[in-house]
């Protein structure tokens, strides 16, 4: 496992040359979107004072050309960001994902596919909005891995009675548990019992979309987790007292709502995220080792499941 030391040794000899690169495409554009808002300030101010003589006690009217000229500026900031964007993930994304471990490779407009998303049971909700991008794909020691940022969204009606729900927006990764499981076991965050108490259990038992509610002798598990499964003997030989334990500590660690199922051969890990991971920051200089830090320890999270979850301990022959 990389260390800080390690990570700014790093920085300082083999990024921070292209760092400073990127620093002065950052500030050009910075400067064009300076630009850019001068130009939709300007026309704004044209069409308020267009409107306002000629539509006078219609003040909703006035707003019109405001919010277009904002929409149009932000999406002529949008292209003019992209290509500074594009080159900031491919050379230092890349560069931090192989540092962490040479094994793995990036594709930063790839991501894990809907049909393995709905695989993992972990939402019985279908989007019908998916998209995501930073995809990971390689072994860590043993195991075989593959996580990206997702963003599912479920949108239903149209006009006033549109509404869209967010399934899940975060990281999603998916790992070789090396044993072939006969039924399916999900392990999700526990905020029946939390809110209700005992209510909350007799809701727990009620969720017959989800299977069996699968009862564990472990207290402090069970005050995070709720554990559904078609096969109890099943559920309870994966989720041994140790790993118990692991999925608690990182839950505690990642301090994030985290899902979890064990499906075919598979553990698949849901952390969710409300932001943009791996996404430069244009109003942040690059030539500050606090940024690179971050995107260090939010991969370093990720791919340290591997380790958080034991999972390069072959105990089980796969069958």
């Amino acid at each position: 496992m990389k260390t800080l030391e390690d990570l700014r040794e790093f920085y300082n000899t083999t990024l921070l040359a292209d760092l400073e690169v990127l620093e002065r495409q950052r500030k050009d554009v910075v400067r064009k979107f300076g630009y850019v808002g001068i130009v939709v300030l300007c026309v704004a101010i044209v069409g308020v004072l267009f409107l306002g003589s000629s539509m006078a006690g219609q003040p909703l009217v006035i707003l019109f050309p405001i919010v277009l000229s904002a929409i149009i500026g932000g999406v002529i900031c949008y292209f003019l960001s992209k290509g500074y964007v594009t080159e900031f993930k491919s050379v230092v994304m890349r560069k931090i994902i192989h540092f962490i471990d040479e094994g793995l490779s990036y594709s930063q407009e790839s991501y894990v596919p809907k049909s393995v998303f709905m695989t993992s049971k972990i939402f019985t909700r279908k989007p019908n909005r998916y998209k995501g991008d930073d995809l990971v794909v390689g072994k860590v020691g043993e195991t075989s891995i593959k996580f990206s940022e997702l963003n599912a969204v479920y949108e239903s009606g149209s006009g006033k009675n549109k509404s869209r729900y967010t399934v899940f927006k975060g990281l999603f990764f998916i790992g070789d548990f090396n044993k072939h499981f006969a039924g399916q076991t999900v392990v999700l965050p526990d905020t029946a019992e939390k809110l209700f108490g005992r209510l909350g259990q007799k809701l727990q038992s009620l969720n017959v979309f989800r299977g069996q509610l699968v009862k564990l002798e472990d207290p402090e598990f069970e005050r995070h987790f709720v554990v559904y499964g078609d096969d109890q003997i099943e559920a309870r030989y994966i989720l041994s007292t140790s790993l118990m334990k692991r999925i608690v500590d990182f839950k505690e660690k990642t301090r994030k709502k985290i899902y979890l199922s064990f499906i075919g051969s598979m553990v698949f890990v849901a952390i969710w995220y409300t932001k943009n991971l791996f996404e430069p920051r244009i109003f942040r200089t690059l030539l500050d080792f606090e940024p690179i830090k971050e995107y260090f320890g939010d991969l370093q999270l990720v791919i340290g499941i591997v380790d958080d979850l034991n999972l390069n301990t072959r105990i089980w022959s796969k069958r």
